[in-house]
Order: structure tokens, then sequence, then C-alpha cells
């Protein structure tokens, strides 16, 4: 069986990663870490990507949508995550076929995915996914919470209520808002972790060869070469949990993805901010960004400790068969 991705898929990732080039590349990633009011969702740009069907990507044809699965949208969120791409890409994606405007990039879905009861991005979302109160009515409640990366804003709400048949909502946690979107939440966040892993090695490699001590580039040195190679290999291997997981749609295949994706995306931020030595503690460089935004998805939809419980639980199902 070929797991490679088509002819098709790769075009779809190619045109992915020419609009992020091309509408939010380094320079736009910078200008919104440094100017305060523009960390957040750019709303041009969020249209651009429902026009370009990136939330509408699993809707099916005959509801406006492209008519893709899960494979198509591991890859397109892989670009996001390589990028750093700001806003709650994952809940307005899983919203697309239930939340008015969502499909289309005209409204912005966040969710309570952070667990406990922080939302990101809650000032400039229209909708909270599995909620039945507005985002204004929890904002009147809540306090914002400093977040370890700039460009996603955290709120600390009281638990609202989940949306209901009637829609009049009821009682609930903020964790079964999202049960039934986590495991899809768990892998797109798992693609998007991987594209910064992916990312970051990049970086790691092209300063290895450009830097020069004592004569020679960097990479040269067998203590960075090491760095780099287990960089490799956590990416390599992130990939292929993470690709199988979009085939299978396993849950306890996901929740592996999840695991490897995440320590990807820290470790190779921490080993690339090494290879940067001193430069790479510094606001100017792009290491630390992947590092803060990896510590938040690592957080998101399914932490490591409920993924090895998911994990534990399907061995010991296994076992007992």
């Amino acid at each position: 069986m070929d797991f490679q991705p088509t002819q098709d898929q790769r075009d779809l990732r190619a045109g992915v990663r020419e609009l992020l080039a091309r509408r939010y590349g380094r320079e736009a990633l910078r200008a919104a870490v440094d100017t305060v009011a523009a960390a957040g969702v750019d709303r041009e740009l969020w249209r651009e990507l429902g026009e370009a069907g990136f939330f509408a990507l699993r809707l099916p044809e005959a509801a406006g949508g492209v008519g893709l699965g899960l494979a198509e949208a591991v890859l397109v969120f892989e670009e996001a995550g390589r990028v750093l791409l700001p806003g709650p890409l994952v809940a307005t994606h899983l919203a697309a076929g239930t939340v008015p405007g969502a499909a289309q990039g005209t409204a912005v879905v966040t969710a309570f995915d952070l667990g406990g009861s922080l939302v990101a991005h809650l000032g400039e979302a229209d909708a909270v996914l599995g909620s039945a109160q507005p985002p204004a009515a929890l904002l009147r409640t809540g306090e914002p919470v400093r977040s370890a990366d700039p460009l996603t804003p955290l709120h600390r709400v009281p638990a609202p209520a989940p949306a209901s048949a009637d829609g009049r909502g009821g009682a609930g946690r903020p964790a079964a808002q999202v049960a039934p979107y986590r495991d899809e939440g768990a892998l797109l966040t798992a693609a998007l972790q991987l594209g910064s892993a992916l990312r970051t090695l990049e970086l790691a490699v092209r300063h290895a060869r450009e830097r020069e001590q004592f004569g020679q580039p960097i990479g040269a040195f067998q203590a960075v070469k090491h760095l780099c190679a287990g960089m490799l290999v956590r990416a390599e291997t992130a990939r292929a949990a993470v690709y199988a997981a979009a085939v299978t749609a396993d849950p306890a295949e996901i929740a592996g993805a999840k695991l490897l994706a995440d320590e990807a995306a820290v470790g190779n931020a921490r080993d690339c901010l090494q290879v940067h030595g001193g430069m790479g503690f510094t606001w100017e460089a792009d290491v630390h960004l992947h590092l803060k935004r990896a510590w938040l998805r690592a957080e998101q939809w399914r932490t490591a400790g409920e993924a090895e419980e998911v994990l534990a639980a399907d061995l010991l199902a296994t076992a007992g068969a």
C-alpha cells in the first residue's frame, strides 16, 4: 500500500504554501508580533483562506465544500503550522458545517480546546464551538490571561452552557462541548505542530550552513550535526504518525500522532535555539515564536497525559481481546 501523497495532494499543498508565502510571509509575522494591535486574526486573510477552501475543505461539494478528507486537511494545516499562522484555525475548520460564515471565512470560531475554562482569541471570535453563549457574553464575565505566545490572546471565563437541540442550551463543562470534535481537533493540531517542527529543522540547518566559527560552518562540528540529525528524526517520525492517523482516523493513532508531533515541535524548537546559540534567545530571531506556539498547542485538544491515557486504554483493550 502506497502512503505517499498523490499528485493532487502535492498540488494542494503547494498551492496553500504559495498563498501563505504571499499573504503571511516572515515580514507579516514579524509585523504582527511587533505591533500589539495587530496580534490576532487578520480578517482579510481569513476570508482569503475561506475562498481558497481552507475551512470548507472537508464539507461535501453538495454543501458548498471541496469534498476532500482528513488526509488533505492535514497537509493544509501542516503548511499553516510552518508559517505560524495565528488564529483559531482548527475550531473554525471544525465549525464549517454548523456555524454560518465559518466555511467562507467570514466568521471566526474559537473553542474551549485548552482544557478548563481558557479560550483563545475570544475577543475576535464570532462564535464558540459547541457553546450556546456568544463570545460577547463570555467576555463580560471573563478576564484576560497572560499568554506565552504573543499572537494567541487568552481569556479565562466561567464554564458556559453547551448548545442543545432546541437552541436553549443547558448545563455542561467546557470539556463536554469539544468532546465530539476532540479527535479531529487533536489531529489537525498535530499537523500544525508538524509544520512548525519541519520549519525549525530548516532554520537550524540553514543557520548551521551559513554561520562560521574557527574558519568553517558550524554545521561541520559533530555536536551541531547531532542536534540537526535528532531534529530530523523527530520530525520524520511525527510526519509518519500524523499522515497514518489521517488515513485511518483511529483515535489511538491520532493520540499517538498528537503526542509525537508535540514532542517534535517543542524539541525541535529547543534544539534550533541551541544551534543558533546566543542569537536564538533574542526577540529578533523567529525561534522563540515557534517554541512558544508549540508550548501552547501542546495543551490544545489533547495534552500529552490525555494522549497517553488513550493509548494505554487501547493497549489494554487489545491485550484483553
